[in-house]
């Protein structure tokens, strides 16, 4: 077959013996295909000779030129400086590594073209360490842009531009790629050919777009950019086709428990609470597990949500998992289910790290008994200990701080033969859409889109550093009025130890600067009840005043605090920030959040604080956060690997999701051959991570 030739391994190429082979496997590099889609990150311009006098600061270039003088100097450090010309003018070439032979071989009246650089010295233009060969009658400038391709240790960028050469003669002779994708869309007139989209991508000529080809927005890169997201997307269709041919406990009960819960609430719940359930409930009712993502706002009732999805499985005869990432959250969710479920006769179980082996012993014995029906708890739920009864429902609340195995370690703890229970993934930090439908295609996706009635927006303000005094009188106005404030402290350095610091002398500055006020202090290194207590004084309105690390980021629930001060918020990524004055605005009071920065801002911080200024909505704020800092970042821990993509840029790219989408739904219909190489094409070992669920 054609592409047989494709499938060998790299070692078939010239140039690739044993160990070359092994530093290429750090690279995802196994064979000749792989070779083909290890793809530039950058070009340079080789294909154009700058005359000297056209040449300007910060720039890269090619220059002909010939030998003045060479000399090496003793300065702070030895240095051969080689003082070359042409007729348009003259540079310096700067060499901090070199060789009495390379020393030798510059002497006047060589002629050599150069590459490199172009930076300001201390007498005029330089290159420092450019790349240099004499110049001869037949050397002829690049016919292509130069690739710069992603490396490794031990493997350089001429190895790899040898090996794309060799394999792009293997497209050039005729020798073309199978093209995976559906022949209606390969049909569309703008659709380039797999071939000829790599031949593109690897060696652009001269009449290229280059600034397309730099911004990725070329036909040929974006040809490519859609195979790529499609075979991701495939990736985790196919995941969930897995998971669907597993069954699930069908849960049709009349509702009674569901109805009790809602009664003794004090409050009604919102019109998109009620849909969202209603969409959970549909799930349970099938025989096949739920896999779905609830998405809300901060405030926005997803807590009440799962409570209402757990009635179904308790019901039916099931246990509930509760798992959260944190043991604050994890309080929060204890607190808020024993109030709700105690009531109606359900026995709410706990399991945390800090428990004592007796009390550990006992929970584990009573989750395995089955008389825990509902377990609240953090990671150690799903450690090897722990066996429930008979598991029908999992819940995972902010399921990006967990990685995916720890997910299916909970789900495996309720298999029962061929049967596995639903799942139920709640997160506080809105997902992108373009997230969603990339990273989030084996779940489906529910919106609490409205907030409880009454919620008033936060009003969100900046001030340097050097105002702090008058945010110190906006904390005692905030007091004195009867409210309750958080103040939190935040350094760039992950050391939790400089972060506990940073809140300690906080704390020292406010009790010197408002002594007549109860101030609290939490920080991740003071003992478990230590914080408790605090935390339980806080929320008792005993304190008027709260200073902590980002601890706080999820899990409290105070309604009387009305005011947020955020220190060093130029330094947290904006669902950071959201999240943190998400703390605040939950009573009726009109709440605030002050960030605090220290100038001068970078472009980024810029960006995050003016998006704080103008808006509330999480979603906006999401679909910016993924344009300044990128997928792979915001995905955290789901799915290592999902977001690392060779050339795609969801940013970027968020145009061509929905043609993605009905592509994959379209080969996944057809059942064809094409969704195992075309997913192997571009993720390779990868796909174990999320395929062999």
């Amino acid at each position: 077959m054609q592409q047989d030739v494709f499938a060998q391994a790299v070692s078939t190429l010239k140039g690739v013996g044993p160990k070359v082979a092994e530093k290429l496997q750090r690279l995802d590099i196994h064979t000749v295909q792989d070779v083909l889609f290890h793809l530039p990150l950058r070009y340079q311009d080789r294909t154009r000779i700058t005359p000297l006098g056209a040449l300007q600061p910060g720039i890269e270039a090619v220059v002909d030129v010939e030998v003045k003088v060479t000399d090496v100097v003793f300065r702070r450090r030895r240095t051969l400086l080689c003082k070359v010309g042409d007729a348009t003018g003259s540079l310096t070439l700067r060499f901090f590594h070199f060789s009495k032979a390379q020393q030798s071989n510059l002497t006047t009246g060589v002629r050599l073209r150069c590459f490199g650089e172009v930076r300001r010295g201390p007498s005029g233009l330089e290159m420092v360490h450019p790349e240099y060969q004499q110049l001869t009658e037949d050397l002829t400038p690049e016919a292509s842009l130069t690739a710069i391709y992603p490396t490794t240790e031990g493997v350089h960028q001429l190895t790899l531009r040898n090996l794309t050469d060799q394999a792009l003669a293997l497209l050039r002779a005729g020798r073309a790629l199978q093209d995976w994708l559906p022949p209606d869309l390969m049909a569309e007139p703008a659709m380039l050919s797999l071939s000829d989209a790599l031949l593109t991508v690897h060696r652009p000529s001269p009449d290229d777009d280059i600034q397309a080809l730099l911004a990725g927005v070329h036909p040929a890169h974006q040809r490519l950019c859609f195979e790529e997201l499609l075979a991701h997307r495939l990736a985790l269709l196919t995941l969930r086709a897995q998971t669907q041919e597993q069954k699930a406990p069908a849960m049709s009960v009349k509702g009674t428990l569901l109805n009790q819960l809602l009664e003794a609430l004090p409050f009604a719940l919102t019109g998109a609470q009620t849909r969202v359930i209603d969409e959970i409930l549909t799930d349970v009712r099938q025989d096949k597990p739920m896999l779905r993502l609830v998405q809300g706002d901060v405030g926005a009732g997803k807590t009440l949500v799962a409570a209402a999805a757990a009635t179904r499985a308790i019901e039916a005869g099931y246990q509930v998992a509760i798992m959260a990432p944190t043991e604050i959250l994890a309080e929060q969710h204890l607190l808020n289910f024993s109030n709700w479920f105690e009531p109606l006769g359900v026995s709410v179980g706990w399991l945390s790290g800090k428990l004592t082996a007796r009390q550990k012993r006992s929970s584990i014995e009573a989750v395995a008994m089955g008389q825990s029906q509902l377990v609240v708890g953090t990671h150690a739920l799903f450690q090897d200990d722990v066996q429930f009864a008979n598991l029908g429902l999992v819940v995972i609340d902010e399921q990006h701080r967990f990685g995916v195995h720890q997910r299916l370690a909970l789900r495996n703890k309720g298999a029962s033969g061929d049967s596995v229970p639903h799942q139920l993934i709640m997160t506080a930090t809105p997902i992108p859409r373009t997230l969603a439908m990339t990273a989030y295609a084996d779940l489906d996706c529910s919106v609490i889109d409205e907030l409880p009635p009454g919620r008033k927006p936060v009003t969100t303000v900046a001030v340097s550093y050097a105002r702090r005094a008058e945010v110190i009188d906006r904390v005692r106005a905030a007091i004195t009025e009867g409210r309750q404030v958080y103040w939190v402290c935040t350094l760039i350095e992950e050391s939790e130890v400089m972060q506990c610091q940073a809140a300690e002398d906080t704390y020292q500055v406010l009790i010197d600067a408002l002594p007549e006020y109860r101030i609290g202090l939490v920080h991740g290194r003071m003992k478990s009840s230590d914080k408790e207590d605090v935390m339980a004084r806080f929320k008792a309105s005993e304190l008027d005043l709260l200073v902590a690390t980002t601890v706080i980021e999820v899990g409290v629930d105070v309604p009387n605090a009305s005011l947020m001060i955020i220190e060093n918020a130029e330094r947290l990524g904006l669902s950071q920030l959201h999240q943190l004055r998400g703390r605040v605005g939950r009573g009726s009071a009109q709440s605030s959040c002050v960030l605090v920065y220290q100038p001068p801002l970078s472009k980024n911080a810029r960006e995050r604080i003016a998006t704080m200024r103008d808006t509330n909505d999480g979603f906006v704020i999401a679909e910016k956060d993924l344009s300044i800092r990128g997928a792979g970042e915001l995905l955290g821990t789901r799915q290592t690997g999902l977001a690392e993509f060779r050339i795609a840029d969801l940013a970027r790219d968020k145009g061509m999701l929905d043609a993605v989408a009905s592509a994959a739904q379209q080969m996944m219909h057809a059942q064809g051959t094409s969704v195992a190489p075309l997913v192997r094409r571009w993720i390779g070992d990868r796909n174990q991570q999320y395929g062999g669920v």
